[in-house]
């Protein structure tokens, strides 16, 4: 995969967590939500669907070289949004605010930039 392949596919990657995580605003706050919270509220069915979308994300930063330990960490974060998130009333509140989604694409992005140091300078 070519460099600017790689960012391609990191950027379309952060427009999926976007739209999981942070698309929408509540009015008159800083608050953002994502689709993860909206479905979220439907016990059960909700978070389970979205899961499906961030094992996805964790697939793509597989096949994008990303380390085992990082995946494993992006794993928990995933686990975590399924499992706390499925807790009436304080799971929703806990999915608002812990977006797993984005912090699975900032691990990658980490992840890349730190390659791409290492490449410049020539180690």
């Amino acid at each position: 995969m070519t460099e600017d392949e790689h960012h391609r596919e990191i950027r379309r990657l952060e427009k999926l967590a976007h739209w999981l995580d942070s698309r929408f605003r509540i009015p008159g706050t800083n608050v953002r939500f994502g689709v993860d919270s909206i479905l979220g509220l439907f016990p059960g069915v909700g978070d389970t669907a979205t899961t499906i979308p961030a094992v996805y994300l964790i697939l793509c930063a597989q096949r994008l070289g990303v380390p085992r330990r990082v995946l494993m960490r992006m794993s928990l974060n995933v686990v975590l949004d399924l499992v706390l998130g499925a807790i009436p009333v304080v799971g929703d509140a806990f999915d608002v605010g812990f977006k797993a989604n984005r912090k699975n694409v900032d691990l990658v992005r980490r992840h890349a930039s730190a390659l791409k140091n290492r490449h410049s300078r020539g180690a």
